[in-house]
């Protein structure tokens, strides 16, 4: 049992820790920062192989097989170390919009977001959308411009196309020194000093660093800058005539971004990024419940499950549930309650994450992330509190935009089969819907693009011993009655599907909005949403 801690230690403790969630476009280079980001947290021994805690095992961010097969992140996972005094808690997230709805739930866990650009490529339609999400949730956002490694976009024209396809300020905490085999370092705006670059072993180990104080005009400062010294200089006078100016509560509020450079390839940049993130980003933030801001260090233990991890220790099929800790201290082995189900909890069996890794733990702090065992009680969303006016909003779903029927008919392994689904739509693989009189003969699942479909095939082969043999269906889009609904209207429809949601909420699904747009004209009284409940859009945000 952990020792008893002062109010404040616990204050103390929390307000060292950061967590943020990395957020961008597939191949901008974000699981290859975060493993940068582990190496110089003395988390891994060399990039790419991260160690847990107490234990010899080895694995990346991408620790599902599926992962390692394609090169992408298709789940979120949680990863930890300690630098220069902080507690870092990353939410490495998947980038392809396949998977934007875990990467949703992961936002909402996060007190800030590191938001990578390519630097030849600038702002892309995935980096938009995830913006779009972090605007909504108030969650500041810190810019990486990455791959400068590579001949890339002028960096005025990279802000320029930040300010006005996200509508944030962009102010550069830092500015480049070079680009693609010539980048050598960034002059960095806050403290006045070049810091060059070299050395590395192709980025899998510590870059070895040269700082020089002083103005970029100094002798000595445009001296190490060489050839790239008027580009540089130029460059940052246009800055300064902008009065561009970091101002940190422009940032807390999402309207302002500070701009970094670097390489996560070759290791470039990572070092003063890490540095000056862990210095600017806000730590643990109040989080509504009912409308009330939680104070994070005031107030006892409170959390929310925002993901469900089915099968990470394939030997035992287990189930885990992330949870993050919003307010006061985690202790293993303490009661609290499930306000969903008003039930006592014991604590018990809790581990702290790191990939597929994970090592037992006695306490953690608001900001932490923590594993708990679940035997089948938790739901994402689920609040869990020692104070019982404690609620926090739950995690709002998306309309799917690709339908699918399972093929049951010959299937050897029923069982297996439903019990495969039922654990997978619990995690929120996929979406599940059915025939209200159907069963399990008329299961149609739901997904935002069709690689949730192969990450559900392939789970279900290598976890649950079945192939999953689906058939294409026609619908593109659903919507929940909120009032004016008859079934009976629908019966005899071609273009509309009656069906029900996993919660039994009555549900549409068309194949085009020109479908719904012709149904509402013709019922005045039909009130459709894009959610089964709208409502936690507006508390979330």
């Amino acid at each position: 049992m952990s020792t008893e801690r002062s109010p404040d230690e616990i204050k103390r403790e929390i307000a060292r820790r950061r967590t943020f969630a990395i957020i961008s476009h597939p191949d901008a280079g974000k699981t290859t920062l975060t493993e940068k980001l582990l190496l110089y947290g003395g988390a891994v021994r060399e990039a790419g192989a991260v160690r847990a805690q107490k234990a010899d095992r080895h694995a990346t961010s991408d620790w599902l097989e599926l992962e390692k097969q394609r090169g992408i992140s298709v789940s979120s996972s949680v990863l930890h170390f300690e630098f220069e005094g902080h507690r870092v808690n990353i939410l490495d997230t998947p980038g392809h919009r396949d998977f934007s709805e875990d990467t949703y739930r992961t936002l909402m866990a996060a007190d800030s977001a590191v938001m990578l650009i390519d630097a030849a490529r600038g702002v892309e339609p995935q980096t938009r959308k995830l913006c779009e999400v972090c605007r909504l949730r108030k969650i500041p956002i810190f810019t990486f411009v990455n791959k400068m490694d590579r001949h890339g976009r002028d960096p005025l024209e990279i802000m320029d196309e930040i300010e006005e396809v996200l509508g944030m300020d962009v102010v550069p905490a830092n500015w480049p020194v070079g680009a693609g085999s010539d980048f050598r370092g960034i002059y960095d705006r806050l403290e006045r000093r070049l810091v060059t670059f070299s050395g590395g072993d192709h980025g899998t180990h510590r870059v070895d660093e040269q700082i020089i104080e002083g103005e970029p005009g100094d002798e000595v400062v445009r001296a190490a800058m060489g050839p790239f010294a008027d580009d540089v200089c130029e460059g940052l006078e246009l800055l300064e005539g902008a009065g561009a100016e970091l101002d940190p509560e422009l940032v807390a509020s999402g309207s302002q971004t500070p701009m970094f450079f670097g390489s996560a390839l070759t290791n470039f940049g990572v070092h003063p990024f890490l540095q000056r993130y862990l210095e600017m980003a806000p730590g643990p933030v109040p989080r509504l419940s009912e409308g009330e801001g939680i104070d994070p260090t005031e107030r006892p233990f409170s959390a929310f499950v925002f993901k469900i991890q089915a099968n990470m220790d394939p030997d035992h099929r287990d189930r885990v549930a992330f949870v993050r800790i919003c307010s006061g201290r985690f202790q293993k082995g303490v009661q609290t309650q499930h306000v969903r189900t008003g039930k006592p909890i014991r604590l018990a069996n809790s581990t702290l994450l790191m990939g597929k890794d994970r090592a037992e733990i006695e306490e953690a702090f608001a900001g932490d992330v923590v594993g708990l065992f679940d035997p089948g009680v938790f739901r994402i969303g689920d609040t869990l509190a020692d104070e019982k006016d404690i609620l926090y909003a739950g995690i709002p779903i998306f309309a799917p935009e690709s339908y699918m029927r399972v093929e049951v008919a010959g299937v050897e392994k029923r069982k297996s089969l439903e019990k495969g689904i039922e654990q997978l739509v619990h995690e929120g693989v996929v979406q599940l819907f059915s025939d209200p009189e159907g069963g399990s003969a008329s299961w149609i699942l739901g997904a935002m693009g069709p690689l949730q479909f192969d990450v559900m095939k392939h789970r279900l082969k290598t976890e649950y011993g079945v192939d999953l043999k689906l058939s294409n269906l026609p619908y593109t889009l659903a919507r929940w009655p909120q009032a004016g609904f008859d079934p009976e209207d629908f019966r005899y429809s071609e273009r509309i599907r009656v069906v029900k949601d996993r919660d039994g909420n009555w549900a549409l699904l068309a194949q085009s909005p020109w479908d719904f747009d012709r149904i509402l004209e013709r019922n005045e009284a039909l009130e459709l949403a894009d959610t089964p409940d709208p409502s936690l859009f507006e508390s979330a945000s």
